[in-house]
């Protein structure tokens, strides 16, 4: 059974038809042709789908299409301002956290996601204080991004990136 949905891709409205059972992230990348978020595991694991997804990183695998007809979707590509790059992608360049770069997508996203997140206040695992705001200490950062897998091991670098790019 087909559905026709509307999502807003990095600013612009896009409409087509889907399957009920196609995942966002096939939506994207094989309707829409957006290859920002990759397809790793397909089982919600590793974080190379993820976007923004309303405001809140989302791993895409895992969503539904028809699920979020009218959604704002923003990928790593749509983070940019043109050929302004978002703060967080310069530091993941500056501060080479990436090797291969098949997870940089998804890690940028969930890194702006992630200092939103912080941002508002909201604790994690490991945060001690939950009186303020989280200080965002590289053991944070590790917990926070830790539904984001690196194949290349590229960990120490991407946590100086999220550092550099919270400033």
């Amino acid at each position: 059974m087909d559905a026709s949905i509307r999502l807003r891709v990095d600013g612009q409205w896009r409409t087509l038809d889907v399957d009920t059972r196609t995942t966002l992230l096939d939506a994207l990348r094989e309707r829409l042709g957006v290859t920002s978020p990759k397809k790793g595991c397909d089982h919600g694991q590793c974080g190379s789908c993820t976007v923004l997804l309303d405001g809140r990183r989302a791993v895409t695998c895992l969503a539904l299409a028809v699920a979020h007809d009218g959604a704002e979707i923003v990928t790593a590509e749509g983070l940019a301002d043109g050929e302004d790059l978002h703060p967080v992608q310069r530091a993941f360049l500056e501060q080479d956290g990436l090797q291969c770069g098949y997870c940089t997508p998804g890690q940028v996203c969930s890194a702006v996601g992630m200092l939103e997140e912080v941002k508002a206040g909201w604790p994690s695992q490991v945060t001690e204080d939950l009186a303020g705001p989280p200080e965002l200490d590289d053991e944070e950062i590790r917990e926070r991004m830790s539904g984001n897998l690196c194949r290349c091991g590229a960990y120490p670098n991407i946590v100086a990136a999220i550092r550099q790019g919270a400033r």
